[in-house]
């Protein structure tokens, strides 16, 4: 494939290529990445972040799922030694077999957002910060706090796992084809794993967030039991903790659940 001509962007994987180059600039700069650092790029594109990357990175690796737009940044950044491309889908990469302090710094596709920042979430003890490029709603319910009407499940899972940063927004206008929507960048610097729960605690924990959400307009009695759990150990719970049952999800705060559902657990 001639470099001169590069791929066209594909709706069915989310494509929308930054093209302003004071973005990928103050993208990296916010990254302010160590010798040390592996960095992670997901949805390189046609290479505009990738190649600021390079410049300063030890070592980038890189997921493209668009064979030919692969190719292109195969001939296109075959001088960068250090760049690491990959072939194959980012939902199926191998995120917990990455190097230790890696930094993923991407334009997510905005289609398949929620699920890998759950998989980037389940690869912690690998992954120290991630700087990411997100659709502006999904920011503001990554650092919405409770009681708003942003809050809900993303957010509450995104704060248990990582301390969340909105960095800035960016308009459409800084890539090709535009986007419908508004973006941002998002800094999450993921929490040690010494400092996390035990991993039965964290299912624990992701199952009564899961569930308290589970029907927003009723009380968190309601909601819980609906979704499966004893009322019984739910009334212990609430005693228990203190938090009342006729609340709603969205009052709660991150520590909140924490509480309850380590009381849960025990009741």
């Amino acid at each position: 494939m001639s470099s001169s001509v590069p791929p066209y962007p594909r709706k069915r994987f989310g494509q929308n290529f930054l093209v302003d180059h004071n973005i990928v600039k103050k993208i990296v700069a916010r990254a302010a990445l160590s010798p040390h650092e592996t960095v992670l790029e997901i949805g390189p594109g046609r290479g505009a972040l990738t190649r600021v990357l390079c410049q300063v990175a030890t070592r980038v690796l890189a997921v493209e799922i668009d064979e030919d737009l692969f190719r292109n940044l195969q001939d296109e950044l075959k001088a960068h030694v250090n760049l690491e491309l990959s072939f194959g889908d980012a939902l199926a990469y191998p995120y917990t077999t990455l190097p230790p302090h890696t930094v993923v710094v991407a334009n997510l596709p905005y289609n398949i957002s929620t699920p890998l920042l759950f998989k980037l979430f389940d690869a912690r003890a690998s992954v120290d910060r991630m700087i990411l490029m997100l659709q502006l709603e999904v920011a503001k319910r990554l650092a919405a706090k409770a009681g708003t009407r942003e809050y809900g499940v993303l957010s509450v899972l995104a704060q248990y796992f990582a301390d969340v940063d909105v960095a800035f927004t960016v308009s459409r206008t800084c890539f090709r084809p535009r986007p419908d929507v508004e973006s941002a960048i998002v800094e999450l610097r993921l929490k040690p794993p010494c400092e996390m729960d035990r991993p039965e605690d964290i299912q624990q924990f992701v199952r009564v967030v899961k569930a308290a959400f589970s029907h927003r307009r009723k009380t968190l009695l309601n909601a819980m039991r609906d979704a499966g759990m004893a009322s019984d150990a739910l009334k212990v719970a609430f005693e228990g903790t203190g938090i009342h049952g006729g609340r709603r999800a969205e009052t709660l705060t991150v520590h909140d659940f924490q509480r309850l559902a380590r009381m849960l657990a025990l009741a």
